[in-house]
């Protein structure tokens, strides 16, 4: 288990398969802010409460100059019906090998009803122009969170 990004840190470089039929990498966003963030599992309630926060606050993050893109383990057709039955507006990212979520802390041991496992933490980094994490969130509670990054985001701009 790899320890958490910080702030302050490069970000990880990476390239992953996506929804849009692609594979993306961090430099491909060279110039724009990024909002990376790792969730556990498609279509799950928490999961969906998120992706579609970030749904829903497209405009105003469009107007900040930021790509969101989402990466859990699920895999790429996985991920195409998530994003097809909420009409999720950015990509998501297939990391089924967990090489990317561990490179960013993400992929932590969990505890659910006392068995113990391994999996993608909720949790979401921010990513300046210049490829710096600015500002890392380690264990998202989903209420309010779009507005905790557009907070961040807003702040990057100053």
């Amino acid at each position: 288990m790899a320890e958490w990004i910080e702030a302050g840190t490069k970000a990880p470089v990476f390239t992953l398969p996506s929804t849009d039929g692609k594979n993306i990498s961090l430099s491909d966003l060279q110039g724009k802010p990024v909002v990376l963030y790792f969730y556990p599992k498609d279509d799950t309630p928490g999961c969906t409460s998120e992706a579609c926060a970030f749904r829903d606050r497209k405009k105003e993050l469009a107007e900040l100059g930021a790509a969101v893109l989402g990466i859990s383990a699920d895999t790429v057709e996985s991920h195409a019906k998530f994003r097809e039955k909420y009409d999720l507006n950015f990509p998501l990212l297939a990391d089924a090998d967990h090489h990317v979520a561990e490179a960013y802390g993400a992929w932590r041991e969990k505890t659910r009803f006392g068995k113990k496992s391994m999996g993608i933490q909720r949790s979401t980094f921010l990513i300046d122009t210049e490829g710096t994490v600015r500002k890392v969130w380690k264990s998202v509670q989903v209420d309010g969170h779009d507005q905790q990054v557009l907070d961040a985001l807003r702040d990057l701009g100053r």
